[in-house]
């Protein structure tokens, strides 16, 4: 039986016949750790003389986006990421100036400190960031995790915190904002509510479902949801959800538009699954990643994994999959054009393609905890999703 978040999110189908050990994760933020791996020509770039400043961040109880912004406003030093970390663990990843004018040796906080390692000539990115190292707790399982066996098996699919986790709504938000539906997408923004949220955040998003009570509730928005007091702010002052969600953050705007993209992306994972299309092995017309990561065509003999496109403007129709993710751009009634924004050109999206299977290396599995590297953009909570087999993925801490 598949979870009800798990369709809501594009995912119906489980890959490996493994019958899941059950248990809990993330019980307390320790029983989750997550360090980023660079490449070692990346590591190597990191020198103890001028140039562009490289930062380890290590944080708990905060996600990366926050903890920056924490940052800046206290030192007025901007940093960027390599990839994104959410608040529910023990996180060490890599931020890198992007100038060269200013820099702090070391900056600390109850939840996150940040520590100079070096300095490179150009600012890294996130083709430096190759993989993560994960390892995870696994509370009061019903089996041994170790009994698992089928990492070959496991699909790419997009994780639940790429859609908010315990409030699923960021990819309905992109949905909403490439439809130029605005005003729904400030709606869902603001009240679009969950049975996995809190009762408080519930409570207040119903009354804010209701505009004419923005300027009562204003002040009553608690700070971790600055997101929803900015669009709220905004409609108060304009009235105009163009507006709105044009003061949001940068990233953010872009976030919901990959979300979405990648709701159709796991609805495409798992309609070829179901329908057993060979996800594991290329074929004749595939597109497909060499062990190097370099996208090109299938080659035979080559050492190479298939690859699905990402919906986008430049969507390319001539795979396997384009029967999939016509029927499914049918159904949602969405095209590959409208991922190109006239409206905010900025956050427009040409597309891509994205491995359709994990690359899972180094598991290793002792008294409940476990242990395993992922290349960049793979999540380890698919990859416990297959192991555990959870009835209530977000109540038992996905």
């Amino acid at each position: 039986m598949i979870p009800k978040i798990d369709s809501d999110i594009g995912i119906s189908v489980y890959s490996t016949s493994f019958s899941g050990c059950g248990g809990k994760i993330r019980q307390n933020a320790e029983d989750f750790v997550v360090s980023e791996i660079l490449s070692e020509k990346s590591m190597s770039s990191i020198k103890q003389n001028d140039g562009y400043a490289v930062y380890k961040l290590k944080k708990q109880n905060i996600d990366t986006n926050h903890a920056l912004q924490d940052f800046f406003k206290k030192t007025g030093i901007r940093l960027k990421s390599l990839g994104l970390k959410d608040a529910s663990a023990v996180t060490e990843q890599f931020v890198c100036s992007m100038n060269k004018s200013k820099a702090t040796k070391t900056f600390s906080t109850k939840k996150y400190s940040i520590e100079k390692i070096g300095f490179t000539k150009k600012p890294l990115t996130k083709k430096d960031m190759i993989g993560n190292y994960f390892k995870i707790k696994i509370t009061d399982p019903s089996s041994e995790p170790s009994k698992f066996d089928e990492f070959e098996k496991i699909l790419n699919f997009y994780g639940y915190q790429r859609f908010g986790s315990s409030r699923p709504v960021t990819h309905l938000i992109g949905k909403a904002i490439l439809q130029r539906n605005f005003s729904e997408a400030i709606k869902l923004l603001i009240s679009f509510t969950s049975e996995f949220d809190s009762n408080q955040n519930t409570e207040l998003r119903k009354k804010l479902a209701d505009e004419s009570n923005y300027k009562k509730l204003l002040s009553e928005v608690p700070p971790q949801m600055d997101l929803e007091k900015i669009a709220v702010s905004e409609m108060l002052e304009h009235n105009d959800p163009l507006k709105a969600i044009k003061a949001l953050p940068l990233q953010i705007r872009r976030f919901f538009v990959q979300s979405y993209q990648s709701f159709l992306f796991n609805k495409t994972l798992s309609s070829s699954f179901e329908n057993e299309e060979d996800l594991f092995n290329p074929q004749e017309g595939d597109v497909c990643f060499d062990k190097n990561g370099i996208l090109g065509k299938y080659v035979k003999g080559l050492e190479q994994n298939p690859s699905i496109p990402l919906v986008g403007y430049s969507y390319y129709k001539k795979t396997r999959f384009d029967y999939y993710i016509s029927k499914i751009l049918e159904n949602e009634e969405i095209t590959p054009k409208d991922f190109y924004l006239k409206e905010i050109q900025e956050i427009s999206n040409e597309g891509g393609y994205r491995h359709s299977s994990i690359i899972c290396s180094g598991y290793s599995a002792n008294n409940n905890t476990i242990s395993f590297s992922l290349s960049r953009g793979s999540f380890a909570t698919i990859v416990l999703r297959e192991i555990m087999k959870p009835k209530d993925p977000i109540r038992s801490g996905f």
